[in-house]
């Protein structure tokens, strides 16, 4: 199924909305022509001094008939544009469904900025499909037949001028002026989605590119794009008023042959003269509903190219998960016990392996440490268990439950979790808190930032876009906090105080082991002191296991940790 059908099965998704529009719009349409043919049967009428009672009865008719207009040209605005909203509404929603699943495995191949210019301008731009592409040529279809129907009767000649008009606004000229279109739409998606892709970079690495003085260099490249952007924008723009001013002049064209035509008619005596200035206005007002035709190709071409390239990247194969049938949607509220068996593991698009063979356990309730050298595959761990990737092969199973058939939130609502980059969003510490558990208690909060040693914050205070305005320890801290006030009994930490003194780090542990005491909990550190406290350590280097045991034995064996341990003690 193409990208533009897809969106199409979507909108028809409000085909009530839809149907009145469109059944307004044509009464809009019938009883405009109608008018102007009342007017113009009217005027001619009227010098003939006809019987007071017929002008009446035709100046009635003209006001009735501008009163049906005004009305239903409201009605299919309202109802239109309320399909319009309520369809780009469902496509949003839609895609957001299509999209979540993907993350983190699209920004392997998709940069932040093209994918907020995709979900911004693309579905932005598809607000057009339905106003200026489905919809208005069933409306001029439905009001051409009926009016070209209407003036066959007073003359079939006529009747034909108007019909290749008709063939001439609405499918001719158009399509001419489509075929340049088609290549100024592709660039200007391009370029909206390379300027925002800039600004995004821009914003995130301003305090880098001004320590490295390449600040200047990176805002003339953004105005180098934004100055390709608008011009673009301008040849797309200037396309479209040539469409609509050649269509306007050919509509004025065929109200001359319908002119000329007529006043011939009428010499010749096959046409009452009475009727001609009826059919004149005919002529001048049935192209109304045909000048969005002007535009019509570009619109749709507009839309197929968004559709396209929204549906890119939800479609595309590089970055899809295997879909596995989810058959536990919640876990029992108890310490969960991991296995890892026979996994295997690579980043997609990485020409390396990252775990090319892994299997161990984690018993329920035990306190397990993960060491290893940077890249040795710790991190990768915390994010197969939390189902944030998907392996290769092999299973990971939690309390006998493989993971692929465990619903996310299910696993989500288990895990008090700190990473290395932890996210905190614009607004006070009491915000950030509350994602942990909206019910929370302002007195519990200020606990935990004693536990954690914030107790010099206020919970009112106030929170930068990701915490910009907290030190690294900071932040830190706020994170753990958020963990400690979670519900769960799987702790999944990873280098959770890599920021913090040593002093600060040791009463943060004590907090954490004190409140983990019948949970399940997996510490990743590049840091030694304080091991002693797990049950087992597991070392690795390159995604494999190279030794594994309680604190103890491993220093007996003077192995891996052994060695990382003298090297640490000598350091300090």
């Amino acid at each position: 199924m193409s990208a533009l059908l897809k969106v199409i099965k979507l909108m028809l998704l409000e085909k009530k909305d839809i149907s009145i529009a469109i059944f307004l719009g044509f009464i809009a349409g019938i009883s405009s022509v109608g008018l102007f043919a009342a007017s113009g049967y009217l005027i001619s009428k009227a010098a003939l001094t006809p019987p007071f009672y017929a002008l009446i009865i035709l100046t009635s008719t003209v006001k009735l008939l501008g009163f049906v207009k005004a009305g239903a040209k409201y009605g299919e605005r309202l109802y239109s544009h309320r399909a319009t909203f309520t369809i780009l509404s469902n496509l949003r929603v839609a895609f957001f469904e299509k999209l979540e699943p993907l993350v983190p495995h699209i920004f392997h191949k998709y940069r932040s900025g093209d994918l907020l210019g995709r979900v911004v301008g693309d579905v932005e731009s598809l607000q057009n499909f339905f106003l200026r592409v489905f919809y208005p040529p069933i409306v001029l279809l439905l009001v051409f037949i009926s009016t070209i129907f209407f003036t066959s009767f007073y003359s079939l000649t006529i009747a034909v001028i108007l019909l290749v008009g008709f063939l001439l606004t609405s499918i001719v000229i158009p399509a001419l002026f489509s075929l340049r279109q088609m290549k100024i739409n592709g660039r200007v998606r391009q370029e909206r989605g390379d300027l925002s892709t800039e600004i995004t970079e821009l914003m995130y690495g301003f305090r880098d590119l001004k320590l490295f003085q390449q600040l200047q260099t990176k805002e003339d490249q953004l105005l180098f794009q934004s100055e390709s952007y608008i011009n673009e924008q301008k040849r797309e723009n200037i396309n479209k008023v040539y469409s609509q001013s050649f269509n306007g002049f050919i509509t004025f064209i065929v109200s001359w042959f319908v002119l000329a035509a007529g006043a011939y008619l009428v010499a010749n005596g096959t046409l009452e003269g009475i009727f001609l200035a009826m059919l004149v206005m005919i002529s001048l007002t049935v192209f109304e509903p045909a000048a969005p035709m002007a535009v019509f190709p570009i619109y749709m071409q507009e839309s197929r190219d968004a559709s396209t390239r929204l549906y890119d990247v939800v479609d595309d194969p590089d970055i899809q998960v295997n879909q596995t049938e989810i058959t536990v949607e919640k876990l029992l509220d108890t310490a969960p016990e991991i296995l890892f068996d026979d996994i295997r593991f690579t980043y997609r698009g990485d020409w390396r392996t990252t775990i090319p063979n892994l299997s161990f356990k984690i018993p329920a309730g035990s306190k397990t440490a993960i060491v290893g050298a940077s890249g040795s595959g710790k991190s990768t761990v915390l994010q197969l268990i939390l189902k944030m990737q998907q392996v290769q092969a092999g299973n990971i199973f939690l309390n006998k439950h493989d993971v692929s058939t465990v619903s996310g939130p299910a696993i989500w609502k288990q895990a008090k979790v700190v990473l290395q980059e932890n996210h905190f969003f614009y607004g006070t510490i009491r915000e950030n808190l509350l994602l942990a558990d909206p019910e929370l208690d302002d007195e519990i909060m200020k606990v935990v930032l004693g536990k954690v040693k914030l107790g010099q914050f206020s919970l009112d205070d106030h929170v930068s876009e990701n915490g910009e305005n907290f030190s690294g320890g900071e932040k830190q801290r706020l994170a753990i906090a958020r963990a400690l006030l979670k519900k769960g009994h799987l702790w999944v930490l990873d280098e959770p105080t890599s920021s913090l003194d040593a002093q600060t780090e040791q009463t943060i542990y004590d907090h954490v082991l004190a409140q983990a005491e019948k949970d399940t909990l997996i510490l990743v550190s590049h840091r030694l002191k304080g091991l002693e406290k797990m049950d087992q350590i597991i070392v690795m280097d390159h995604g494999q296991i190279i030794e594994s045991g309680p604190y103890q034995k491993l220093i007996q064996q003077k192995g891996y940790l052994y060695q990382m341990k003298t090297l640490e003690e000598s350091l300090l």
